[in-house]
């Protein structure tokens, strides 16, 4: 019996998350899709200063996994980090947050169930996408529905398979470099990494509007932050999956565009093809198109598995911190007798069987498409506000000088704030990405001064 009551949080959720399972699952949210097709069109643009993109980005982003981490530390009893915000930043702007980060997670997993589907017409391109759709969307809730074990287990797997493929490309490059393999693209060597290097070799323009493509890449890479309510073992836990961050993008980001750049010269690289597919072909494997196929279905059904967990847990908080006799609240804030907030992740998953209807109609789709970009874009707000939410935590009484702190918070903190604005910004100068940043702001206009307001009659009503 003790033995369940260590294992059961207050609210009915379980601590049934090992430690291979986070690893995993903030491996699976560090390397995405981004990584398998993306690559080539962001070395296609900086050249091998791309190396330098996902050095700084990473370096930001693990700073920001630091800040989000100390905060877990010194309280794991959290299901979301968007729950710092209420309590440190007020009501109004954890509302503000919650709400944009939930709706921003339905996005993902409408975009990556369309992925998913389109990755799956390659072998079965008669089937309607809006039946893979359902079948994929039925099967992943039901594994979020069964337990948070389920889950992970599955996301386990799925990141293995990611692990297994960009450790071949790593291995295939390394041997055909020793080798020094003659392709029809040339010699694979490291020389073609720095032969005629030039750190804008496509212009200035080009090198800062690959900044926002990496940034979109890394999205998600806050995921492990989840799980740490149902983790067994959460202050262990959270240091352990924090602190690999920086050595993951850097094993697994770096090592793979090295090897792509080594073995294709990076003007040769095509941007519309997977760098993965065009290694695997030279290095003689007939089946890299479909074996790469696989991997990015499995990436894609990963994301849209994290973001089905992810949208439940963050409703469920949402709905918590609803009015006391709300609707909202009466119905959403229910943990079922195994410990998962159903209620919350049907609502969310009920919301992605929208997407078929999209992909049957181009016109919503380009709405789908700008509506998309809007919501990633509002992903750097809330990022923003987590780091504001982190230097309220340093200044409250909840701080724990002996805990898991930030580096150099005095310097690291506010760096990581401008640079994230300063993404944002960059955001107006580049044509595909402006409406999004202007969907983005006015959100954040029209809706946070609907939540400040609203906040400030129920403050009145209360006094």
């Amino acid at each position: 019996m003790a033995n369940s009551n260590i294992n059961k949080n207050s609210d009915g959720t379980y601590r049934s998350l090992s430690n291979r399972h986070v690893q995993m699952i903030a491996i699976g949210g560090t390397i995405g899709t981004g990584l398998f097709l993306g690559s080539g069109s962001t070395i296609a643009k900086t050249g091998p200063s791309v190396l330098l993109v996902y050095l700084v980005l990473g370096l930001f982003f693990f700073l920001m996994m630091r800040a989000i981490g100390e905060m877990f530390y010194s309280d794991p009893s959290h299901h979301t980090f968007v729950s710092f915000i209420t309590k440190y930043l007020g009501p109004a702007a954890g509302r503000f947050t919650g709400w944009t980060y939930w709706i921003g997670l339905v996005f993902v997993c409408m975009a990556e169930l369309t992925a998913v589907a389109a990755y799956v017409k390659f072998w079965l391109p008669n089937v309607p996408s809006w039946i893979v759709e359902l079948v994929f969307l039925a099967i992943l809730c039901g594994l979020n529905l069964i337990a948070a074990r389920l889950f992970a287990e599955t996301e386990f797997w799925f990141a293995m398979i990611k692990i297994i493929a960009i450790v071949s490309l790593i291995i295939t490059g390394i041997f055909m470099m020793v080798k020094q393999s003659t392709t029809p693209l040339g010699h694979a060597s490291l020389a073609n990494i720095t032969k005629g290097y030039q750190m804008f070799p496509n212009g200035s323009f080009n090198f800062i509007s690959s900044f926002p493509m990496v940034f979109f890449a890394f999205q998600g890479i806050e995921f492990v932050s989840i799980t740490i309510g149902e983790a067994k073992h959460p202050r262990q836990i959270i240091k352990k999956a924090v602190n690999e961050t920086l050595l993951r993008i850097l094993l697994f980001y770096i090592g793979a565009l090295v090897v792509i750049m080594g073995i294709i010269p990076w003007r040769s690289l095509s941007p519309d093809v997977s760098p993965f597919v065009q290694i695997f072909e030279l290095a003689g494997i007939p089946a890299a198109a479909a074996l790469i196929n696989f991997v990015v279905l499995t990436s894609a059904a990963s994301a849209l598995n994290s973001a089905i967990f992810s949208s439940g847990r963050h409703f469920y908080q949402i709905a918590t911190e609803g009015r006391e006799g709300s609707f909202l609240k009466e119905k959403f804030a229910k943990i079922s007798k195994n410990g998962i907030p159903t209620p919350a992740i049907l609502l969310s998953a009920g919301l992605v069987l929208i997407t078929p209807i999209m992909s049957a109609s181009a016109a919503t789709g380009s709405v789908f498409t700008i509506v998309t970009g809007a919501s990633s874009d509002m992903y750097i707000l809330v990022y923003a506000l987590t780091m504001l939410a982190h230097r309220k935590y340093r200044q409250s009484s909840d701080y724990l000088p002996s805990g898991f702190k930030m580096p150099w918070y005095k310097v690291t903190s506010p760096l990581t704030i401008a640079f994230f604005l300063v993404i944002f910004a960059s955001l107006f100068f580049i044509k595909e990405d402006i409406i999004g940043a202007v969907a983005a702001i006015a959100w954040a206009i029209g809706f946070g001064g609907y939540v400040l307001i609203t906040q400030k009659k129920l403050e009145t009503n209360a006094n």
